[in-house]
């Protein structure tokens, strides 16, 4: 049962401004599912790459329910498209695991993205139902630890 006298549910929502017309779609997503009430402190960051510090300092506030970072890590024909997905879902683990505060990744790492209409749109079609699941995701993990 939930406490009427509880505050709303607080979360950061992190984006990488790398495509961010496309990222940033799952913010709307995350919106649209996550409901009425709910405070979301936007925080952009320039790339992936620097999402898991700063996602662990956000939950290392003791301020925010869940931390969601987003990203679109893209293969640019070079090893560091997988170098850079690796470290950024290893430090988003890691900063859950070290603050006990869950976070959450909405980052796509397509091997064959190109910058054209058919591929953004479906991109940001995408993006917007990660965005809800991260929400489906967040209430979920609620209610298990309500």
């Amino acid at each position: 049962m939930l406490d009427a006298n509880a505050a709303p549910a607080r979360y950061a929502f992190v984006k990488a401004n790398w495509h961010a017309d496309i990222v940033s779609q799952s913010l709307t997503g995350f919106r649209d599912a996550i409901g009425e009430g709910a405070q979301i402190d936007v925080i952009d960051v320039p790339g992936a790459f620097e999402m898991p510090l700063m996602a662990k300092r956000l939950a290392a506030t003791g301020n925010y329910d869940a931390v969601i970072c987003a990203a679109l890590v893209v293969d640019g024909g070079i090893y560091r498209h997988d170098f850079v997905a690796q470290a950024v879902v290893s430090g988003l683990m890691q900063a859950g695991l070290d603050t006990g505060v869950p976070v959450l990744s909405v980052s796509l790492t397509p091997h064959h993205f190109q910058e054209t209409p058919e591929h953004t749109g479906f991109f940001r079609d995408h993006f917007v139902r990660k965005g809800r699941e991260a929400a489906m995701a967040v209430r979920q993990l609620q209610s298990v630890t309500a």
